[in-house]
């Protein structure tokens, strides 16, 4: 530890690796519980995770000068894969990245450049798996009220949420960014975080797991909109009923005047439903969002229908009236004056229902990470930072987080997305700047590092990385790992 990094009063040590600069006493851990001091030596207490797998090796074949024959996959090798995990930061910025490993791959010497990134600039995209109205697209995502997001865009059968960035962790007031960066590092640890949307629901989210939706974990994602539910099972229906309405916030299906419907000759039935006509059976705003049948909230499904056409329809008219997941469905008949009665369905009825059920996939919650890869992070890896953007750009270097696959965003800049159920359990830390400290890892061959002015001095052998006191982790498994931190018996510290 540096002379002018000690505070001889207390004997404290001061850590350099953010940019809160702790005061740490001996035995104790500094405020973000990554860095201690322990017998005046500044140590890092997560241990640097190493990824094993047994697959094939990745192979670097020429075709001609300068060609690259690589599939981008950095760890399926019968090889030890260092990620980032518990390597530390280059904070304050020039210097090299903590670990930069070479390794021989199939006859090509690689090197990986290790880093844990400080990302002020840093999100998550979420996405939720539901036909529920969790709330208007743009409405404020609160945790412990305080705003941390908003509602994207609807995708088909999900809800999409963009928590956290920069204007969140930075630009409100400081408890909005420290309740932003310990929700963003919930989820990015695949913890489960409960939160409020303006004029919606309350939900807790969790990477990997079921919504609960006001209380009631979410089951399935729709097999698909209501049109195209009729589409899929018109044929089955075909003969067993003479109309099916498939209830649905987007599009609400109605059998005998879709396409589908007229391409198996069925009779137009003459039940009209409210809702504004896009084209033959297919009918938007049927009724208003929210958490009842098919996203809507609609409890009793007769509430959409209109009276039904005289010249059309007729006594014993067969209405199946059946939501997009299949949960929820309802048999009427209609009796002399045009009134669906509610009836006992029928078994060939009941098991298209159910077929539409088993068609829906497990409701989950999806937690990607995204963030901006800046100045200290490629003034690790190069003295001049843009060369590596270019090298990204050219797809000589590979980046990896925590050794999963992150796709990187085209246009300027290294901006990066990735799945953190991909990754190492407990992969993210934090500072309390406040932001997130994430792994990320740069990997090409030995000749490129130095092409882009790489700190070659630097590099060491991945021998002398990996050792007995690494944590490892099987690639696929990435099953919980116990919390190494306990065993050194450290107690949090004051800044």
């Amino acid at each position: 530890m540096p002379d002018d990094l000690r505070d001889p009063k207390s004997e404290k040590i001061r850590c350099d690796a953010c940019p809160v600069m702790c005061y740490i006493a001996d035995g104790k851990s500094g405020a973000c519980d990554r860095y201690a001091n322990h017998a005046g030596e500044l140590v890092r207490l997560d241990p640097l995770t190493v990824i094993q797998s047994g697959a094939k090796a990745v192979a670097f074949l020429d075709q001609g000068e300068n060609a690259q024959d690589w599939d981008g996959d950095v760890i399926q090798g019968r090889r030890d894969f260092v990620t980032a995990v518990g390597a530390g930061t280059t904070y304050p910025d020039y210097k090299p990245a903590p670990f930069i490993v070479s390794q021989e791959v199939e006859g090509i010497d690689m090197v990986t450049v290790v880093t844990e990134g400080i990302f002020s600039y840093c999100g998550v995209k979420v996405k939720i798996d539901t036909d529920r109205h969790i709330g208007d697209e743009r409405a404020i995502v609160r945790v412990e009220g305080e705003a941390i997001g908003h509602v994207m865009t609807s995708e088909y059968g999900s809800k999409m949420l963009s928590l956290g960035g920069v204007e969140h962790l930075t630009g409100g007031s400081k408890k909005e960014g420290r309740v932003t960066c310990d929700a963003l590092l919930r989820l990015c640890n695949r913890e489960a975080v409960e939160m409020n949307i303006d004029g919606g629901v309350t939900m807790v989210v969790e990477a990997g797991k079921a919504p609960i939706i006001n209380g009631v974990p979410e089951k399935l994602m729709r097999v698909g909109c209501g049109s195209a539910t009729i589409g899929m099972f018109a044929k089955q229906w075909h003969g067993h009923v003479d109309e099916v309405i498939v209830l649905d916030d987007h599009i609400t299906g109605v059998l005998s005047e879709h396409e589908a419907g007229k391409g198996l000759d069925m009779t137009l039935s003459g039940i009209r439903i409210n809702g504004r006509r896009s084209t033959p059976g297919r009918y938007f705003q049927v009724a208003d969002p929210g958490t009842g049948w098919g996203g809507t909230d609609v409890e009793d499904p007769l509430t959409i229908l209109r009276p039904a056409d005289p010249k059309r329809a007729w006594p014993g008219l067969r209405l199946l009236m059946i939501s997009t997941t299949g949960e929820q469905w309802a048999y009427f008949i209609l009796d002399e004056s045009l009134e669906p009665k509610p009836a006992e369905i029928t078994p060939e009825l009941l098991v298209v229902a159910e077929r539409i059920a088993e068609n829906c996939e497990p409701s989950l919650c999806s937690v990607l990470f995204m963030g901006g890869a800046g100045g200290s992070l490629r003034a690790g890896v190069t003295e001049n930072p843009v060369r590596l953007t270019r090298s990204v750009k050219e797809s000589l270097t590979h980046v990896s987080c925590g050794g999963a696959e992150a796709y990187v965003w085209p246009g300027g800049g290294i901006t990066v997305m990735v799945d953190v159920m991909d990754m190492p359990t407990n992969s993210f830390g934090y500072v309390p700047t406040p932001a997130l400290v994430a792994p990320i890892e740069f990997t090409l061959r030995r000749e490129d590092y130095g092409t882009l002015g790489g700190h070659m001095e630097h590099i060491q052998p991945v021998s002398e990385v990996v050792t007995p006191d690494v944590r490892r982790v099987a690639q696929l498994a990435l099953q919980p790992n116990p919390n190494d931190r306990e065993n050194y018996g450290w107690s949090k510290g004051d800044k």
